[in-house]
C-alpha cells in the first residue's frame, strides 16, 4: 500500500518567531520523558528538541491515508524548546499506557512561552509486579533508549534483520543498519532493555516476481540464520536450539495458517501491528474473514472492531485445534503510524524484572495483551497459563480486577471462544483514580477446555481500547477438546488455498510442506464437532 504525501509538516520557521519552552513532570514535580504533539491551529506540526546537551529527542513523521497520523516526538527528561511563529497551539503530552494523556492549547504573540506539564499516573504496574514489552519493532538502536524510556517499555524486540524476498538469507542479505548488532543484551537501565537479535521474514516475491507469503519473526535468537524461507521447517529447527520464540506477525497473512502447524509458532499477535493511536487505515488486507465468523473485516467497509475479533477468533479456532499459542502485542513502530508500544503485551515477574524471567514469561502465557485496560487475572488462584489438570469436570472461579483510564463497556468470560458471561463493570476508584471493576466468576467446564477472560473500553470518535488475557486451560482425561467444524474447515481452507495458488510458483519442498499443512488439520478435523 503507497504512503501518502505528509501534511502540514512544516520544517522551516519564518523570521519572527518566539521561544517556546517547556518540560514535563510528574506528580512529585520530577522530570519524566514522554512523547509530545505540537501543532498550529493551521495544522502544521512541530517537532521541539532538547535543550540539554545530555538530552535527545526523536521525530517521528509517518502517515496512512489523510486521518492516519502520526506525528511526535519522543524526549528524555529534560526541558526541550521550539521556535515559534505566531498563532495558537495544542501540545499534547503522554507517556506510554499508565499516564493520563495532558493537553494544553496556548498562543504565541511574538513573545516566550514557558510551560510545565505536569502528569498524572493513573496506574503503576510495575509497583503490581507487571512488565511491558512490544514484540514488533523496526526502530534502530541509536534511536530505542529514548524511546523506550518515553514510552515506559520495558523490553523492545527490534527485528535487526529482515528479509522480504524468497530464499534469502538474513546472514548473507543484510538490511538496516543494525543488523551486525549481535545478540549481547542492552541495558538502558535497570528495567528497560532491549534484544538486539531478532529476525523477520517477510515474504513478498518468489524469484523476482510478486507473490505475497507472509510474515513469522524469530525472536530472542543468537546467530545470524543461513537459511531462507520457504521452506521454514529449518528454520524453526534452528530457532528451537537457540532457544528462541517463533510469532506469527499476522493471522491473516496468505501462509500464516500453514505455517503454525509446520513451525509450532508460540506467540500470537492480538494485538498487531494494524491497531493504531491514530484512524483505523488498512480496511481490506490480505485474507478477508470467513462467514462463520460473522466479523466486519473483508471489505471496503471493514472497521477497526472486525479487524480485532477476526484476529480474537482465528486464534481461538488455533486454541480449540490444539495450538497452544500464547498472546502477545506488537506495533511495527518504526513503519507504521503508531507510538512504540501502543498495544503492549504485560508480563507478570512478582520477584521484579529480570529479562530471562520476563521471556520465560511471556512463553509460559503469565500475560496479557492490551491498548488501554490493565486486565489482572487469575484462575482458582493461578495466573494466566496455568495448566490445570482434573480428573473429572468441575468449577473454575475466575477473580481479578480491571483498571482502565476511562469507564469500561464490559468485560467477557470466553470458554473455548465462545463469551460465556458478560460482567457489569463496577467502576469504582483507585487509589490513583483509575477505575477499577473487580470481578469473581465461576464457570463449569464439562471437558478439556481454555478460559480466558477480555474486556472493552469505548473511546471518544467510536474508537475503542481493549484487554485480552493468555487462556488458563485445563485437562480432563477421556474429554478432549474438539474444535468447530466451521473453524477446522477453515483452516484447510487456508492452506488449500495457498496449495493452489502457489503449486506453480514455489518448490517441491515448499508445497510438500503446505502438503504436510493439511494433513494435520485434516486429522483435526475427524474430531470437529
Amino acid at each position: 500500500m503507497r504512503l501518502f504525501p505528509l501534511l502540514f509538516f512544516s520544517i522551516c520557521y519564518p523570521a519572527f518567531a518566539a521561544e517556546f519552552r517547556a518540560e514535563v513532570l510528574d506528580q512529585d514535580g520530577k522530570r519524566l520523558p514522554a512523547r509530545v504533539y505540537l501543532q498550529h491551529e493551521d495544522g502544521r506540526w512541530f517537532f521541539p528538541q532538547s535543550v540539554s546537551p545530555k538530552g535527545s529527542a526523536v521525530y517521528y513523521k509517518k502517515q496512512r491515508r489523510e486521518k492516519s497520523v502520526e506525528m511526535h516526538t519522543t524526549l528524555s527528561a529534560h526541558p526541550f524548546t521550539a521556535s515559534l511563529p505566531d498563532g495558537k497551539y495544542t501540545l499534547t503530552v503522554e507517556r506510554g499506557k499508565e499516564y493520563r494523556p495532558k493537553v494544553e492549547r496556548f498562543e504565541v504573540r511574538g513573545k516566550p512561552v514557558r510551560l510545565k506539564v505536569k502528569l498524572e499516573r493513573w496506574v503503576n504496574m510495575a509497583a503490581r509486579g507487571w512488565f511491558s514489552g512490544d514484540t514488533h519493532v523496526h526502530r534502530t538502536l541509536a534511536d530505542l533508549p529514548n524511546v523506550m524510556l518515553a514510552e515506559d517499555l520495558n523490553v523492545a524486540f527490534p527485528l535487526t534483520q529482515w528479509v522480504t524476498r524468497a530464499y534469502d538469507a538474513p546472514a548473507k542479505t543484510p538490511r538496516g543498519p543494525d543488523h551486525n548488532a549481535g545478540y549481547q543484551l542492552i541495558k538502558v537501565d535497570a528495567t528497560h532493555v532491549i534484544h538486539p537479535r531478532n529476525t523477520e521474514y517477510e515474504i513478498f516475491t518468489v524469484d523476482g516476481k510478486r507473490h505475497m507469503l507472509g510474515a513469522v519473526f524469530v525472536l530472542n535468537h543468537q546467530s545470524s540464520f543461513p537459511m531462507g524461507a520457504p521452506p521454514v521447517g529449518p528454520i524453526a529447527e534452528r530457532a528451537r536450539k537457540e532457544g528462541a520464540l517463533l510469532e506469527l506477525d499476522k493471522h491473516n497473512w496468505p501462509w500464516s495458517m500453514a505455517i503454525i502447524p509446520l513451525m509450532n509458532v508460540d506467540l500470537f499477535e492480538l494485538t498487531n501491528n494494524h491497531v493504531w493511536r491514530t484512524e483505523f487505515a488498512f480496511t481490506d488486507w490480505a485474507e478477508p474473514a470467513p462467514a462463520y465468523m460473522k466479523v466486519d473485516y473483508g471489505g471496503a467497509k471493514s472497521t477497526e472492531l472486525g479487524w480485532v475479533l477476526f484476529g480474537f477468533k482465528n486464534y481461538y479456532a488455533l486454541l480449540n485445534c490444539g495450538f497452544k499459542m500464547r498472546p502477545t502485542g506488537g506495533t511495527a513502530n518504526g513503519v507504521h503510524p503508531v507510538p512504540l508500544g501502543f498495544g503492549r503485551v504485560y508480563v507478570h515477574l512478582p520477584k521484579g524484572f529480570n529479562y530471562t524471567d520476563w521471556v520465560r514469561g511471556l512463553d509460559a502465557g503469565r500475560s496479557f495483551v492490551t491498548t488501554g485496560p490493565m486486565l489482572l487475572a487469575t484462575a482458582n488462584g493461578r495466573p494466566p497459563g496455568h495448566r490445570f489438570r482434573w480428573q473429572q469436570p468441575g468449577t473454575l472461579r475466575l477473580q481479578g480486577s480491571v483498571l482502565s483510564e476511562t469507564p469500561l463497556r464490559t468485560i467477557e468470560i470466553v470458554v473455548n471462544g465462545e463469551v460465556v458471561k458478560t460482567l457489569s463493570p463496577v467502576h469504582r476508584r483507585s487509589k490513583l483514580g483509575a477505575h477499577e471493576s473487580p470481578f469473581d466468576t465461576t464457570v463449569k467446564l464439562a471437558g478439556t477446555s481454555w478460559v480466558t477472560v477480555r474486556c472493552w473500553e469505548d473511546r471518544p470518535g467510536g474508537r475503542f481500547r481493549f484487554a485480552h488475557g493468555a487462556p488458563f486451560h485445563v485437562d480432563i482425561p477421556g474429554k478432549p477438546l474438539r474444535p468447530r467444524k466451521a473453524e477446522v474447515e477453515y483452516l484447510i481452507k487456508r492452506v488449500t488455498d495457498q496449495i493452489e495458488r502457489s503449486k506453480k510458483v514455489l518448490p517441491p519442498v515448499a508445497i510438500a510442506e503446505y502438503e504436510k499443512a493439511l494433513s494435520i488439520y485434516r486429522e483435526k478435523a475427524k474430531q470437529a464437532r
